[in-house]
């Protein structure tokens, strides 16, 4: 549902039909981690980690110190980092060598050893699957998915690169373009759209209430706050109905929306909203929109 002028709005169906038995007969609630104002997960001279996750990912918020490092051993796919914040500078070595990445940029890790350098003070944000065990057991809710959720597919990765995969990253500082919905890059396991920011609150008469029939969507916020609106469908079955959910949060936190709820989020910040939607694997309708995904060319999609 979502008005003319939203670029979401001429968005087609994946085609693909939901597996009968497993989809829309139970529901799970939202998963919200507010990383303000709560103890990290991990504290040490590189600085402090919240972690949270949902079914298909584990997201690490750090705020880092200049020389603090982020090591990953035996990396068992690619995972992604976010660098929000354009006074932010990192080293990142893989196997090919190291690079030094600018602030305000995306970046795409391969699988294997890596390691992440700040060569200043900032913000970084990793995405990794729940294959990375370390950082799924770290996760602050990880006892919310200690069994699969019911109506999220089991994760399947998006093919690789031409070439195969090594580092990869893209600057956020793109021009807008009202015909594009965000700033969008895609991997093999992460889609991730850098929303406009929002400056103030949103206008109460034009939201966006929408649903997802098979997957989970991850809205980071990175500045300013938020409410996020979740309400579920009724089924035959009573004993599965749930409450709406009216989920006000600051900055930075993260809210985990599980299919099939009905959701829209609104800025309530005076100041500068800033949000971020993450997605694992990559979305197939936002894929399918010509110039949607700015980094299309490096990365394929799926050959059905």
């Amino acid at each position: 549902m979502y008005t003319a002028s939203d670029p979401r709005s001429t968005l087609a169906g994946s085609g693909a039909k939901p597996e009968a038995g497993w989809v829309h007969t139970s529901f799970f609630g939202s998963q919200l981690a507010l990383f303000y104002g709560t103890a990290p997960q991990v504290s040490d001279a590189g600085g402090e980690t919240w972690i949270a996750r949902g079914q298909n990912f584990v997201l690490a918020y750090s705020k880092a110190v200049a020389g603090g490092s982020f090591v990953r051993s035996a990396q068992p796919d690619e995972y992604a980092v976010i660098i929000p914040d354009a006074e932010t500078q990192v080293e990142v070595t893989t196997a090919a060598g190291a690079e030094v990445v600018p602030g305000y940029s995306v970046v795409f890790v391969p699988p294997g050893d890596s390691s992440i350098r700040m060569l200043t003070s900032g913000t970084i944000i990793r995405l990794l699957t729940p294959k990375s065990t370390d950082m799924a057991e770290a996760a602050s809710n990880a006892d919310a998915f200690r069994q699969p959720h019911p109506n999220v597919p089991p994760f399947q990765p998006w093919p690789e690169p031409a070439g195969g995969l090594r580092l990869r990253w893209y600057t956020l500082d793109v021009p807008e373009d009202p015909s594009r919905f965000g700033r969008i890059y895609r991997c093999t396991t992460f889609m991730i759209n850098f929303l406009t920011p929002r400056n103030g609150p949103r206008a109460r008469d034009n939201v966006s209430p929408h649903h997802h029939d098979d997957f989970e969507q991850c809205s980071l916020a990175l500045s300013g706050a938020f409410t996020h609106h979740l309400r579920w469908p009724w089924t035959t079955n009573m004993n599965v109905w749930r409450e709406d959910e009216h989920l006000y949060c600051e900055s930075p936190s993260v809210c985990v929306i599980p299919p099939p709820s009905i959701h829209t989020t609104t800025a309530e910040g005076p100041g500068v909203n800033q949000l971020v939607d993450i997605f694992a694997p990559p979305r197939l309708d936002f894929s399918a929109k010509p110039g949607w995904v700015l980094n299309a060319d490096d990365y394929p999609m799926p050959e059905s």
